[in-house]
């Protein structure tokens, strides 16, 4: 619920509450107005009735009905009970209406005063306003009550309209309140809606150079946007600045590849070079004196090949450094990789042939790899031999025992390549953590080489080809990886379009 409406409907409730007290005090005070007038008359009415006797309650009353109940205000209808005999006397105009005004019984104590009964005249009932007087005999006995009676139907008819009409005026009041309310939030909130929707260009543009333009008086709104500009303009020279740092970075890790890149070249050359020389000379060496070649002195040549090995190990330690670091340059860069439609099956056979040959202490199975038959895929041929490279090195590096499998499996339109070892396994809460860049679980650091950085490499490579990865670990169990990549085109939906052909050309 929007800002607008909340106030609108704030105000509105508040309209509506102080028009429902309003509306009931005046009403509560015209209606006291209104049967104050009748109650009056009927008081009078009432005062002008003379009881007298001694005894006999019929004989020695003097109860001029008729004379005594002519008002010009409003009709009375007078009433007098003889508890004694069971008798009632009645004014003239009441008894033509056939009339009997309720009243009490007489072994209870009647209420003096006003009272307010229901009365049936031709088969309609009313409210009739009737004022009672207990009469008594001098010695106290309560011999009979004197009513006086009349029906306010005019005072309720005009109540009934004055409530109504109080109701409608109300609603119509709150209504139009709420319109123009509604309106006059808008404008007010005008500026606001202007906020949002630079802000939202900002969002979606991600152009920060966007101000939002001021309009109207320095009010809080007027200050709250220059505030904002404020703070769009510091967050635009910080975003470039760290831009700027980000671009250097990115150039000074893609040169510092492409410069290491030659001199390593260069050094594993020549170690090979000197590995070749070294074992040919261990072979034979010349005797100048007698012309014989003699064997070399094997302390040295021990230690010249020790020297030799670790040379060329940490120049191709450095060497796979060097190429990830490029790799992912090449990735923050914004690399787009060439892709065309490839099959997987030859690939994947080029892959298993060469993993034969790569170091390691567990066995090396290829599993069912029948559902790549026909399977093509649209990605890179180069970069999807190195995603699988990168997950069978490194299971070969954390199984020192067991074995490790290369299989596949098909899932609609998606091929999945499954890579499982019998290796150290993972803590499920690491999983999250090991696409990230130089990450390494706890449990191999200091026992295997790496540099944390070939499942980063994986995973770029993973999403340029628009798949994803599933990891199945367990401690001490091995871990399962399933990299799955959408299906282009494979000959089982190939045979599936020519039948279809066939048969619509019969």
């Amino acid at each position: 619920m929007s800002i607008r409406l909340r106030l609108t409907l704030w105000y509105s409730g508040l309209l509506a509450a102080t028009l429902l007290a309003f509306g009931v005090t005046i009403y509560l005070f015209i209606n006291w107005n209104t049967f104050a007038d009748l109650k009056e008359q009927l008081r009078d009415q009432d005062r002008n009735i003379v009881v007298t006797g001694l005894t006999n309650f019929f004989d020695q009353l003097d109860l001029d009905l008729d004379r005594q109940s002519r008002i010009e205000e409003k009709d009375m209808y007078i009433q007098i009970v003889n508890y004694k005999e069971g008798a009632i006397k009645q004014s003239y105009n009441l008894g033509q209406l056939e009339l009997v005004i309720p009243y009490p019984e007489a072994s209870t104590n009647p209420e003096k005063g006003i009272v307010k009964v229901q009365v049936e005249i031709n088969k309609k009932k009313y409210n009739m306003l009737v004022h009672q007087r207990p009469v008594f005999l001098r010695d106290g006995t309560l011999v009979g009550l004197l009513q006086v009676g009349s029906i306010p139907y005019n005072e309720e008819k005009f109540l009934t309209g004055v409530r109504t009409t109080l109701i409608f005026a109300s609603l119509v009041v709150v209504l139009i309140a709420f319109t123009v309310g509604l309106f006059i939030a808008r404008q007010a909130l005008r500026p606001i809606e202007r906020v949002i929707q630079a802000t939202e260009l900002i969002e979606k543009g991600s152009d920060l150079s966007v101000r939002i333009p001021a309009f109207g008086p320095k009010d809080e709104i007027g200050r709250l946007v220059s505030t904002l500009n404020v703070m769009l303009s510091r967050l635009e020279t910080a975003y470039n600045e760290l831009d700027e740092a980000y671009k250097a970075q990115r150039r000074f890790v893609s040169d510092a590849s492409h410069e290491l890149r030659t001199p390593l070249t260069t050094i594993r050359g020549n170690i090979d070079l000197l590995e070749r020389m070294w074992t040919k000379v261990k072979e034979t060496n010349l005797n100048n004196d007698s012309g014989e070649w003699l064997p070399l002195d094997s302390d040295r040549w021990d230690l010249s090949k020790e020297a030799m090995s670790d040379i060329s190990a940490e120049a191709k330690r450095m060497s796979t450094l060097v190429n990830d670091l490029l790799a992912l340059a090449r990735a923050d860069a914004g690399y787009t990789m060439e892709k065309t439609p490839l099959d997987l099956l030859p690939l994947t056979e080029e892959v298993v042939r060469r993993a034969q040959l790569l170091p390691r202490d567990a066995e090396w199975r290829v599993g069912d790899l029948s559902p790549l038959d026909g399977i093509r895929v649209y990605g890179n041929p180069n970069y999807l031999q190195q995603l699988l490279f990168i997950f069978i090195e490194n299971a070969f590096k954390y199984t020192p025992q067991g074995y490790i499998e290369l299989s596949a499996i098909r899932k609609e339109q998606q091929i999945g390549f499954v890579i499982q070892d019998t290796g150290i396994g993972m803590n499920p809460e690491e999983i999250p953590h090991i696409f990230e860049r130089f990450y390494r679980a706890d449990e191999s650091r200091g026992v295997t080489v790496g540099t944390g950085l070939g499942l980063s490499i994986a995973k770029w490579i993973i999403d340029e080809h628009q798949g994803s990865v599933e990891v199945t670990t367990r401690e001490g169990n091995g871990t399962k990886f399933t990299i799955w990549l959408p299906v282009t085109f494979s000959d089982t939906d190939h045979s599936t379009i020519i039948e279809a052909a066939d048969g619509m050309a019969e």
